[in-house]
């Protein structure tokens, strides 16, 4: 008797096998979807940011290193590309701006480290660099 008993729920399951195949494959377009919709809310959400003005670095993280303000450190960083961006141009093209060799080392390391660490001053920093 468990022989055709047996057979007989396997006859079930293979009857209901291909609803529960259209269910999970429901199952997956709707994660797909969702994976889709998700993605594209992330999208949106990193253009809008890249939009959207940040206000500019106030206090300390804005204050001039050796003398050298943010904007004057990224019109140095621009004037390196009529160099090739050749570093070791970078006092050169500093002193052409008033900026001592050994002021220019100082600014150099600590706005570097300050961008590296302040992502809104490296924002701040990308918008005068380009002129955006």
């Amino acid at each position: 008797m468990g022989l055709f008993k047996g057979m007989k729920d396997m006859k079930q399951a293979v009857e209901g096998a291909p609803g529960m195949i259209d269910q999970s494959m429901q199952m997956g377009q709707q994660a797909q979807e969702m994976a889709a919709a998700q993605q594209a809310a992330a999208q949106a959400a990193a253009a809008q940011a890249q939009q959207a003005p940040a206000a500019p670095v106030t206090g300390a993280d804005a204050e001039p290193i050796a003398g050298v303000s943010l904007e004057q450190f990224a019109d140095v960083c621009k004037g390196l590309a009529a160099h090739g961006y050749d570093q070791s141009k970078g006092p050169e093209v500093a002193a052409e701006k008033g900026i001592a060799a050994d002021a220019w080392q100082q600014a150099l390391d600590g706005w570097n480290e300050r961008i590296k660490s302040n992502p809104a001053l490296a924002q701040q920093f990308n918008r005068l660099y380009t002129g955006k």
